[in-house]
């Protein structure tokens, strides 16, 4: 159920990226011009996922759930009512802000029931069937728009989110809360310590942690966002303008990229047990610069084959690199495990909604072939700097 959650978040976004020729056509702009609605979901997607993660830790993971997936599929069907540009970002922003803690805040659910020891795995297949959603609503995206618009696949994302609220009712909360459960002794004997202003404590310990001895984590996080799903974000627009495809056989083409999350999810604690996390991150950024090169091969033919590569090397890369992360941070603070699994939220999609602006920039001045070259050689320097820092 919570990953259907995640799956329904992610795809609320994800099938934009081949929509966006229709959407652009429909509202009299650009394509690149449009994928500022990418940016509009990701940047308060990834920005609030700290704050629904300490919200998480407090009140209780369930409770929030059951409150952020009925504000996503309210947002959504917003989106799908939206006259213009300006009223659908805003619209895409509010969307954005509800579902923002959806994965952290089942992350650190599964962190509540899983042990350590078989917690990476659990974590890799929740987020597979998570990106699995990425994947599958850029084919059925595709096929919608071409056949009923745009409109019509907000539409029915809206009445996907509403299937998974009403099966967030069919679970029951841990009882566990952290953030209790690690109260001072004395102020659960009723000494109560002194009040601490609830913003300024968030605040601290979002510092504290990020920049804890376990940054390079966070760090690596901010990276595998911009690159990964920034590349992810301009194929559908890339596979138009470049390969001529439409937006369902584009849409068909990112599939791949679920089907191997899916897959890479389901792998992901099998490496890990082979090759150690720090292995599996670098499996998965090789899998990135296998996806980069050839995108860059498939710019040069004009051809669309080489981006099938290009979509399943991608999804296995990131599903291999961003839940090992996940894994990873959830040691900077134990007892605030919702707000570490959030703050790599904020990493990954906050610079993930920065991706598609930057490289929109990149091809308006110099083309796709530069901006695949630019990040084939962006994810070789993360790859060399992981492997120091993680060792």
């Amino acid at each position: 159920m919570l990953g259907f959650c995640g799956l329904v978040s992610a795809a609320d976004n994800w099938f934009v990226s081949p929509a966006l020729p229709a959407i652009a056509n429909t509202l009299a702009v650009a394509p690149t011009a449009a994928a500022i609605i990418l940016t509009a979901y990701l940047v308060p997607y990834g920005a609030l996922q700290p704050v629904c993660g300490r919200i998480g830790d407090g009140v209780g993971r369930l409770r929030l759930l059951r409150i952020i997936v009925l504000g996503l599929c309210a947002g959504t069907f917003l989106c799908a009512l939206a006259p213009n540009l300006s009223l659908l970002v805003a619209a895409r922003i509010i969307t954005g802000c509800f579902a923002a803690g959806i994965i952290s805040v089942s992350q650190a659910f599964v962190g509540d029931v899983v042990g350590p020891k078989h917690r990476a795995g659990a974590v890799g297949i929740l987020m597979g069937i998570t990106f699995t959603g990425q994947g599958l609503s850029a084919g059925l995206g595709g096929i919608l728009t071409d056949l009923v618009g745009w409109r019509a696949a907000f539409a029915a994302f809206g009445m996907l989110a509403a299937l998974a609220w009403l099966g967030l009712f069919t679970l029951r909360d841990t009882g566990r809360s952290p953030a209790r459960d690690s109260v001072h002794p004395k102020a659960q004997a009723g000494k109560h310590l002194p009040h601490i202003n609830p913003v300024s404590s968030f605040f601290r310990d979002a510092w504290r942690i990020f920049f804890s001895p376990h940054r390079a984590v966070f760090l690596l996080a901010c990276s595998t966002g911009f690159l990964f799903l920034g590349t992810y974000g301009l194929m559908g627009t890339f596979l138009s303008e470049v390969c001529g495809l439409t937006s369902t056989r584009a849409g068909l083409v990112m599939m791949l990229y679920g089907f191997f999350c899916l897959i890479g999810g389901a792998l992901a604690g099998k490496l890990g047990g082979a090759r150690g996390l720090g292995g599996v991150i670098s499996v998965g950024e090789c899998a990135g610069m296998v996806s980069a090169a050839t995108l860059v091969l498939s710019c040069a033919t004009g051809s669309w084959i080489p981006s099938l590569v290009a979509a399943a090397s991608l999804g296995l890369g990131y599903i291999l690199v961003q839940p090992t992360l996940v894994t990873l941070s959830m040691d900077a603070d134990p007892a605030q495990s919702g707000l570490c699994t959030g703050l790599i939220g904020f990493a990954v999609f906050a610079c993930g909604g920065v991706g598609p602006a930057v490289g929109t920039a990149v091809v308006s001045c110099s083309g796709y072939a530069l901006l695949w070259m630019l990040v084939l050689l962006c994810l070789g320097l993360q790859a060399l700097i992981s492997r120091r820092v993680l060792r």
